[in-house]
């Protein structure tokens, strides 16, 4: 099965904030036209690199994108494949419109050539994520007109007509199982549930809800695809449709309840406490650990910080951000205390000899574990049903097993 690991673009904000100031207020034909005014400056870079208009390889990549930024508002695949590439037929006639331009007057040639890599494409990825939201929304009129040099009247109607045509799935199951394609958002910086082991090859997630992924992919007959999130935009990327099933060891809360769906429970903790096990007589309560001059480490924007942030006074809290080296912090004498989930202190006490559970036993809550789903009914029903059945037979304590040993 072919695993894609879709990861946010950061490098490239100060390009694409200049470009989403300009579009939230367009319309569809305005965006369209923006976009393609783009291809005089696509066509000079190729013509003074002696590149071909041609590019099937890049055609490929720009489909796959569209079709994945498609997902996020429900557009069918055949949809976003149909219609980006009439834009890419669009394209490539503007720029096969100046490449002969300038070959029958070369004294016309453009003397400036933006470059392509660093400064057009990042413009025109963003043009285009705009227009994919645009097509997703509903429409009563065919949009006005685009007016570019290059383009042929009877191209751009044919492109203005397709935005009419665009269809939707109509539910999250229908979409996993049309577009042959589950997005599972996860952490990968929470060990036992989901993180990404560092090896020669690159990262590969592993842990027990990335071994169930697979699992439910493998019953839905669709490839996996993992879309990396984090606490801080769990809740975010969900709403925004970047993924279809967030499995990462998420609890269930009723924040989170407001707004997403929860399949039924797989695992039951509670928070408590890790500290170096040659401070294990100095905490056996919540009282111990809240008292001046204890230094707490918790990692930011889950339910970690909120049980600290509602149950803390008087320690001093510092927010460590990588997940994956916040018990270093501990190990190495920099914090004292982290308070997370017990399987975790189960787990990190397991690998370092260094690290203890304050409390062996004890937790200071009861939350439960369940996979983050957008609100939609019949998706959930799969989701529960295909839970439930592993449970019964077994499978999910055999994960649990493999990763924690039997008795966890």
């Amino acid at each position: 099965m072919t695993r894609i690991l879709i990861c946010l673009l950061s490098g490239l904000s100060l390009v694409l904030g200049l470009v989403a100031d300009h579009v939230n207020a367009k319309t569809i034909d305005q965006l369209l036209q923006q976009r393609l005014s783009y291809m005089k400056d696509v066509a000079a870079h190729k013509w003074y690199h002696n590149l071909p208009i041609e590019d099937p390889k890049r055609e490929i990549v720009v489909l796959k994108h569209a079709s994945l930024q498609g997902l996020k508002y429900g557009i069918r695949i055949e949809s976003s494949e149909h219609f980006f590439q009439l834009q890419i037929d669009a394209a490539k006639e503007i720029q096969h419109y100046w490449f002969d331009r300038w070959n029958d007057k070369p004294d016309l040639k453009p003397g400036v050539v933006p470059d392509l890599k660093n400064e057009i494409r990042p413009a025109l990825i963003e043009w285009g994520n705009q227009i994919t939201r645009a097509l997703s929304e509903q429409r009563s009129s065919k949009p006005a007109s685009i007016s570019v040099e290059g383009l042929s009247t009877e191209t751009a109607n044919r492109l203005l007509n397709a935005t009419q045509i665009i269809d939707k799935y109509p539910n999250q199951l229908t979409q996993v199982l049309g577009a042959g394609i589950l997005r599972v958002g996860t952490t990968g910086d929470y060990a036992p549930f989901s993180y990404l082991s560092k090896g020669s090859q690159g990262g590969r997630y592993e842990g027990i809800d990335i071994d169930l992924a697979r699992d439910l992919a493998q019953s839905l007959q669709v490839e996996l695809v993992w879309v990396e999130t984090s606490w801080p935009r769990l809740m975010t990327d969900l709403s925004s449709g970047g993924f279809d099933i967030g499995m990462s060891g998420i609890s269930i809360n009723l924040d989170r309840q407001r707004t997403a769906f929860f399949s039924l429970p797989y695992h039951v903790g509670g928070k408590t406490a890790i500290i170096r096990c040659d401070d294990k007589d100095q905490f056996r309560s919540l009282a111990d650990i809240d008292k001046a001059g204890i230094r707490i480490v918790v990692n930011p924007g889950g339910t970690n910080q909120k049980f600290v942030t509602g149950s803390i006074r008087n320690a001093e809290v510092r927010v460590h951000p990588d997940n994956r080296t916040i018990f270093s912090e501990i190990a190495n004498d920099h914090a004292d205390v982290m308070i997370t989930d017990a399987i975790e202190v189960q787990l990190q006490s397991a690998n370092d000899s260094t690290l203890c559970p304050a409390m062996p036993g004890k937790t200071f809550t009861y939350p439960q574990k369940g996979y983050l789903l957008p609100q939609d009914t019949v998706w959930k029903e799969y989701i529960n049903t295909w839970l439930s059945l592993r449970i019964e037979e077994g499978i999910v304590k055999e994960i649990f097993a493999s990763h924690l040993g039997p008795n966890h």
